[in-house]
């Protein structure tokens, strides 16, 4: 029996991709959303909760209540490198969500709530494509949730402190090349789930009137995943080689330092600028511990990711052209920190640049539906996996080709 070894599960673990910036997902307001996913200086509802704890002091009502979801919508292409094979990947309908409740006890002191999903996507390629000893399918969930605490001084500067508990789910699987009777494929499921902590903090300026400036904080948060369950499926005659297996593998979810200014130059014009930057480089390399060896299996099996650390520029613009409707717009430049040496099926990131819009209707004084329309369009990009020695993935290269459509609607309520 030729020997399988299951280095490439350290990468199925790193598929959960929306954007270009490895594994996170901005969509975290349809108001922000349509403004290029700017936030850190803005705190026009609860959703400063999110972006910058230190603008919730300043939401001018003392409830307000925001929620929404998004429908990611992803296309991609892989084109092997003598162009002699093609293939789509399955079509998926991600749906990241949000909902923030803030409220205000005294006129400088807010409380709130935030929940949303930072991370994850599903996705999935034929099972008998190319890649199949890459990945099949993956599908990840990371909901948080954050208590927030935040106080304002004079009018001038808010600062807030938030406790991030954060609940990961993932589920993916790969074909196992095995020598069996009738020569077909095995297969290889891993299912776990994990809750770790982190902290986000930020600070608001209003120096002037009109002009706002934030700066926010998102810690590290390591989702170490602790005894998944790893099951196989293969021929009878090699049960004994690929048991039902306890893997233990740990994640980064990079920390995020953003900047961001806006100014309203009348009760009309908004126009704001974010600089989100992201320290990829924790994530240099993966590894995974399974329980139980045998000849087929490895126990520790590390895997070099060498991810390296970007600058997201954002800008957007809103605009009041009535009591009942505003409109918004905006775009951004997100370069991918991976590795061209790393480039496979499971991530395929490029240089993207990403084109949004947005409006509220405003039915009554105070609660707006919300919609936004966000076209994110990936550069094609070359590349190869990283060499191992699992039988069909030794340097698997071609190019890659990815587009997503992400309308979404929400619902806000300041009173």
């Amino acid at each position: 029996m030729r020997k399988v070894t299951l280095l490439l599960l350290c990468l199925c673990i790193t598929a959960m991709k929306s954007f270009a910036g490895g594994y996170q997902v901005g969509l975290h307001s349809q108001r922000n959303i349509g403004m290029g996913l700017i936030g850190t200086s803005l705190n026009y509802d609860a959703s400063a909760l999110f972006y910058n704890p230190g603008g919730a002091p300043f939401i001018n009502s003392k409830f307000s209540f925001s929620g929404g979801a998004t429908f990611l919508m992803a296309r991609a292409t892989f084109q092997s490198q003598d162009q002699a094979y093609q293939e789509h990947m399955k079509h998926q309908l991600n749906t990241p969500f949000y909902f923030y409740a803030a409220y205000k006890p005294i006129k400088d002191l807010s409380i709130g709530i935030a929940v949303n999903t930072p991370y994850g996507l599903s996705m999935a390629w034929p099972d008998n494509w190319q890649g199949r000893y890459l990945i099949q399918s993956v599908k990840f969930t990371a909901i948080t949730f954050q208590p927030t605490i935040a106080y304002k001084i004079k009018d001038i500067v808010g600062i807030g402190v938030g406790l991030i508990i954060s609940y990961g789910d993932v589920s993916l699987t790969k074909a196992v090349p095995v020598n069996g009777p009738d020569s077909t494929d095995g297969q290889v499921n891993i299912k776990g789930h994990t809750t770790k902590y982190g902290f986000n903090a930020g600070i608001m300026v209003h120096p002037i009137k009109g002009l706002n400036i934030g700066i926010d904080y998102r810690s590290k948060i390591d989702m170490a995943l602790k005894d998944a369950d790893a099951k196989f499926t293969v021929p009878a005659a090699l049960t004994t080689n690929f048991p039902d297996n306890k893997v233990d593998v740990s994640l980064p979810l990079p920390a995020n330092l953003d900047f961001g200014i806006s100014y309203e130059f009348n009760d009309k014009l908004m126009i704001g600028l974010d600089l989100n930057y992201v320290f990829w480089n924790v994530f240099d390399s993966l590894v995974f511990d399974f329980k139980t060896a045998t000849s087929a299996v490895q126990a520790h099996q590390p895997s070099a990711k060498l991810y390296q650390n970007r600058l997201i520029t954002r800008i957007g613009a809103q605009y009041k052209i009535n009591n009942i409707i505003t409109v918004r717009a905006g775009g951004y430049y997100d370069p991918t920190p991976i590795p061209s040496d790393y480039l496979d099926p499971m991530l395929p990131g490029s240089n993207e640049i990403g084109l949004t819009c947005g409006l509220s209707v405003y039915p009554v004084k105070g609660f707006s539906i919300d919609a936004s329309f966000e076209y994110l369009m990936g550069s094609k990009r070359s590349g190869i996996s990283s060499p191992n020695d699992t039988p069909g993935t030794h340097n698997f290269a071609g190019t890659y080709n990815t587009v997503f459509y992400m309308p979404g609607i929400g619902l806000t309520y300041n009173f």
